[in-house]
């Protein structure tokens, strides 16, 4: 039970909120009772978000460029978020080819849009995040061979 005060155009209402039983609340305005009924809320999309591997702590100063992970024989090389944050934009495609440094897709966080930079020359091998996706910090997000 919930007891809140309110002051609506000078007039004073004590409100107790009782039982909730689905979208129905039981409520006492001022001692007088009243069933409420709630809209019921549309379903929410869900959100795909992908598990962290191993995240560092994020670092204070300005975000570096995407880290990566390599592999030790060469061949396919993933780059992973820098950040929590959502995707804005996926600039490449699978089967593209990227040079060093080309913008590969732009991860908003914290307010701000980073882009997320190929670390090599190579064709895009798979991209594992889409547009609107929310990210941890540390997700594989492009994996360039």
């Amino acid at each position: 039970m919930k007891e809140y005060k309110y002051t609506i155009n000078g007039n004073k209402y004590n409100v107790t909120i009782g039982d909730i039983e689905e979208n129905i609340a039981h409520v006492e305005v001022n001692g007088t009772p009243y069933t409420v009924e709630m809209e019921k809320a549309p379903a929410a999309p869900k959100k795909v978000v992908r598990p962290v591997v191993a995240a560092a702590p994020a670092a204070a100063a300005a975000p570096e460029p995407a880290k990566v992970s390599r592999p030790a024989a060469g061949g396919k090389s993933g780059i992973k978020s820098p950040l929590p944050g959502v995707i804005l934009q996926v600039k490449v495609n699978v089967g593209d080819q990227v040079t060093k440094g080309q913008v590969l897709m732009v991860l908003e966080a914290m307010k701000m849009e980073n882009n997320i930079l190929s670390d090599k020359d190579g064709k895009v091998a798979a991209i594992n995040v889409s547009k609107g996706d929310s990210i941890l910090e540390g997700t594989d997000l492009i994996v360039i061979e």
